[in-house]
């Protein structure tokens, strides 16, 4: 009637169409194909007697083995065809070739579900289909896709027929196993693969409790349907409850509400449509209702009266509203006529003219329709594309409905998102997760379909023997390793500058550790450092100041002086250890160290040699004297520097210090430090020190007897023994420790023996310099020699 009314298409040229119910049986398909190819009102097949009313095209469906019966037959007469249902199977290409789908890429909507599951974590799912070609296609080749995409299946089973050979039992058995398997598995998403009819069994299995008397389960499911099916019921169903649907999600070709539709059910009369066979049938089965075949019939009670409104019925009886399967019988009408018009349009150009009128015209050009129809393009009422792709395929995308029940039977259909490949990248796949309505019994809250808990950050996964690969343990990671995801294959190693978090779920940078003069330790170490050489600075002054007195000239002033000075330069090496370690002070500061305490002990070494050989050339013939005198102190300091220096320079040639980051040492810290280079050079620079400790310790013992007054050896035996104390115990301290601690070691042992040596060489002096002034004189020093 609307295309018929446009005078935009086939202007003065009208369209007919013949009607059929397939029943969904072969034969009833068979015997409908060959009607089409017989002369009107005279069924003899492949036999048509005239030229009139010529059928174009043939527009099939629901189902996929609608399409594929019919193309059976008319594929041989090369006829146009039109399924608004799902492809089916097509094994010859021939019969391929003449048939275009009302039907988007089949693998489109299959893609779609799959993105569907994982964007909510359905992994753990069933599958229920129908045992055809498309079922086996999709079990076959689909499936293992989803796997490969991370889903898994408790169960994947046929779904019974409507009926058997053996009888009504064995179908019901069927059911009931179903049923069964259904309700005990643990999913809650169950994906199902079928065609119109299949809503029928579906809607059979909340009775099957009632009929075998089998425990109800009040686990329910999700399904998940696809685009193949709709929503259908046999008569015995109308009044049956649609629960089970609730909060079900659906695939459906994309569609919108045609602009006149609703009004076009309104006007339906069957009183006044006597040439449409189908409609008194359909009105009797949905009002429930007869119609009058005579006068005794008129007194029955419940006669079609030709009032009843289709908008009073629930919508799971019949839908007002344009469904995804109306609105491609509309399309493939119109594309059937812009497909004529083309052709029209193209016999017309190259200036064909007939006497016959344009009618008889197109009948002698039907042969090339099939071109036409192919390449057909347009925007139907509601100003959308519609046109087919080189495979016959609908270029369209689908829609993602919610199904919505409620108590007086009505349905209600949601569209939620959408799923188009043809679409930007970003606008590919889009769902209103929050316009979704669950299913009862999940309490409008998101449905789990998960073989097991997932595990959580810190954990990894590990597969369960004998279980799908989405069913696995839960086991924490081991020590040192993370997890920074939930459901993760493995733990890792966090990188060497990072370290494991608490909960083994994150990797935390590590921090950078070295002794700064911005730490309590640090500041605590430069401020003694600082305050002993202050110390050392003001000895050092007043022993200038006091040169000439008995007491300094008697302890050998040029060695005093050299001491204090090297221990004025001990305490100020360990403001090269604290602070960041560079290039330069790495370098610097174990070869200054080693170098500037070479000269210290070595002044020990001179001082004591020369207190003993000065009193042993005293001594009647001694050959003492030629070794007594500032040449041989002189000769020790230098000599002893001199090794110590050349171990250092030997060390600085062959491994130089140099700056490192120590990623091991500490689990949370950088460490960065003074990597020594060699360490055999380190400790050979210590161990010198230690010898020539040793040696000062063991002449000062042997002269610990001498006159008092000349005799520093006591005090000299003392500090050895402090200072032999503190390096000894540096070394195991030093050995175990790590990082700044260890830097902190080595300055508390340099300042300690420093100090040492500066208490107990120098304290005595000053007593008599500063507190017993009176004993400071030359007379004071003879007479104490006089009374030894």
């Amino acid at each position: 009637m609307e295309i018929n009314g446009n005078p935009q298409i086939l202007s003065n040229i009208s369209l007919g169409f013949h009607i059929y119910n397939s029943h969904f049986v072969a034969s009833w398909i068979y015997f409908a194909s060959l009607e089409l190819l017989s002369t009107w009102s005279n069924f003899i097949p492949n036999y048509k007697c005239d030229n009139k009313d010529n059928i174009v095209a043939v527009i099939g469906g629901p189902d996929s083995d609608v399409s594929f019966f019919m193309a059976t037959i008319l594929s041989n007469y090369k006829l146009p065809q039109l399924g608004y249902g799902s492809s089916p199977v097509i094994n010859d290409p021939s019969q391929h070739v003449f048939f275009q789908w009302m039907f988007p890429n089949i693998n489109q909507q299959y893609v779609g579900m799959l993105q569907l599951l994982l964007l909510f974590t359905w992994t753990w799912i069933g599958v229920i289909f129908i045992e055809d070609d498309n079922g086996l296609r999709f079990v076959q080749k689909e499936l293992p896709k989803f796997s490969q995409g991370g889903i898994c299946f408790d169960f994947i089973e046929p779904l019974p027929p409507l009926y058997f050979k053996t009888g009504i039992h064995e179908m019901v058995d069927s059911w009931v196993k179903l049923y069964l398997l259904i309700s005990d598995s643990k999913v809650s998403v169950v994906v199902l693969h079928g065609e119109i009819h299949t809503m029928i069994v579906l809607r059979m299995f909340p009775r099957i409790p009632e009929l075998e008397y089998i425990p109800r389960n009040s686990n329910g499911k999700l399904w998940m349907m696809t685009a193949q099916m709709e929503f259908t019921s046999v008569p015995f169903q109308q009044f049956w409850d649609i629960d089970i649907l609730h909060g079900s999600l659906a695939f459906a070709t994309q569609s919108k509400e045609l602009v006149g539709f609703h009004n076009f059910l309104q006007m339906r009369n069957p009183y006044v449509e006597t040439r449409d066979g189908f409609i008194k049938d359909f009105w009797k089965q949905i009002f429930d209702c007869s119609f009058p075949t005579s006068l005794e019939d008129e007194n029955v009670w419940n006669l079609c009266s030709g009032e009843e409104k289709l908008e009073t019925l629930p919508r799971s009886i019949f839908e007002m509203s344009t469904s995804s399967h109306s609105y491609s019988v509309y399309n493939a009408a119109y594309a059937v006529a812009y497909a004529l018009q083309s052709m029209r349009s193209s016999i017309l150009k190259h200036g064909i003219m007939s006497q016959e009128g344009h009618k008889n015209l197109l009948n002698s050009f039907l042969w090339q329709f099939h071109y036409h129809l192919q390449k057909v393009s347009f925007n139907n009422s509601v100003g959308e594309m519609i046109s087919f792709d080189q495979n016959g395929n609908l270029e369209a995308g689908f829609d993602i409905i919610n199904w919505i029940t409620f108590p007086n039977l009505s349905l209600h259909r949601v569209k939620v998102g959408k799923f188009d490949l043809r679409a930007p990248e970003d606008q590919v796949f889009n769902v209103s997760v929050d316009t979704i309505r669950w299913p009862k019994t999940f309490n409008q809250a998101q449905p789990l379909s998960l073989c097991n808990e997932p595990c959580h950050k810190g954990h990894s996964k590990s597969k369960k023997e004998g279980k799908p690969f989405c069913c696995y343990d839960c086991f924490p990671c081991p020590k040192g390793k993370v997890s920074n995801q939930i459901n993760m294959d493995f733990c890792y190693q966090c990188p060497e500058d990072h370290y494991p978090s608490k909960a083994q779920d994150q990797c935390i940078p590590k921090e950078i550790s070295f002794l700064s003069f911005q730490e309590p330790l640090g500041i605590t170490l430069a401020i003694v450092a600082l305050l002993f050489s202050s110390i050392t600075a003001l000895v050092l002054m007043i022993f200038v100041q006091h040169k000439d007195t008995p007491i300094v000239k008697a302890n050998n002033r040029g060695l005093s002086y050299t001491l204090l000075v090297s221990l004025l330069l001990s305490f100020l090496c360990p403001l090269l250890f604290i602070g960041q370690p560079q290039r330069a002070t790495c370098l610097l500061r174990q070869t200054a160290f080693g170098i500037i305490f070479s000269v210290a002990v070595s002044c020990m070494v001179a001082k004591t040699l020369t207190v003993v050989l000065a009193f042993m050339a005293t001594r009647p013939g001694s050959q003492m004297r030629s070794w007594v005198g500032k040449r041989l102190a002189l000769f020790i300091v230098l000599s002893c520097s001199f090794v110590q220096t050349t171990v250092c320079t030997v060390w600085l040639v062959v491994s130089a210090p140099f700056p490192d980051l120590d990623m091991k040492a500490s689990p949370q810290e950088i460490i960065l430090e003074c990597n020594e280079g060699s360490a055999a050079m380190f400790y050979c620079m210590l161990g010198f020190i230690g010898l020539l400790a040793k040696i000062s310790f063991t002449v000062a013992f042997l002269g610990r007897k001498l006159p008092d007054s000349f005799n520093e050896a006591k005090f000299i035996t003392l500090s050895m023994l402090l200072f032999c104390s503190v390096w000894v115990s540096f070394v195991p301290a030093y050995q175990s420790t790590k990082g700044k601690y260890m830097v902190a070691v080595e300055i508390f042992s340099i300042l300690g023996s420093s100090a040492g040596l500066l208490v107990l060489i120098f304290s005595p002096k000053l007593y008599i310099i500063l507190i017993k002034p009176e004993l400071n004189n030359r007379q004071q020093l003879i007479r104490k020699i006089c009374i030894k």
